[in-house]
């Protein structure tokens, strides 16, 4: 399989919308016949990725590339950022507004779901510019 890329706008704010991208690239690994686990995996940890754009992000762009040893996921917003990544990324910490608790997001779990799911996760966000989180997940045995 050569490379693929994928290129998504994600609308801020916009809960109508939110899952697109993570089903249409969901879509498109079936059709490539990857192996489910992988799929799962992706898709889990890029729709986590995809509602917190929407919730905390004003919406912003997903990259994903496709090779034969693995994807990557770039999720790049320009929202306030992530002023402590580290408590973000304890289970149940939320910053979402009721509005969003009410429509049963924000709950918390959206970048620990992202890291359990994918092979490598990082999060480079600055406060006031914005949060870039990248997805890492294999297609192919590591190490060999």
């Amino acid at each position: 399989m050569t490379g693929l890329h994928y290129h998504y706008q994600v609308p801020g704010d916009d809960f109508t919308r939110a899952g697109e991208a993570s089903g249409a690239v969901k879509g498109l690994l079936k059709r490539l016949g990857l192996d489910p686990e992988v799929i799962r995996k992706l898709s889990i940890a890029l729709y986590e990725g995809e509602i917190n754009m929407v919730i905390h992000g004003g919406g912003g762009e997903i990259d994903v590339d496709i090779g034969p040893a693995g994807i990557t996921a770039v999720l790049a917003d320009h929202g306030p950022g992530i002023p402590d990544v580290d408590k973000a990324m304890e289970a149940g910490w939320s910053t979402a507004p009721d509005y969003v608790r009410n429509l049963g997001f924000g709950a918390g779990m959206g970048l620990p779901n992202m890291k359990k799911y994918a092979d490598g996760l990082s999060v480079d966000s600055r406060v006031g510019e914005g949060t870039v989180v990248t997805i890492v997940v294999h297609t192919a045995p590591q190490g060999l």
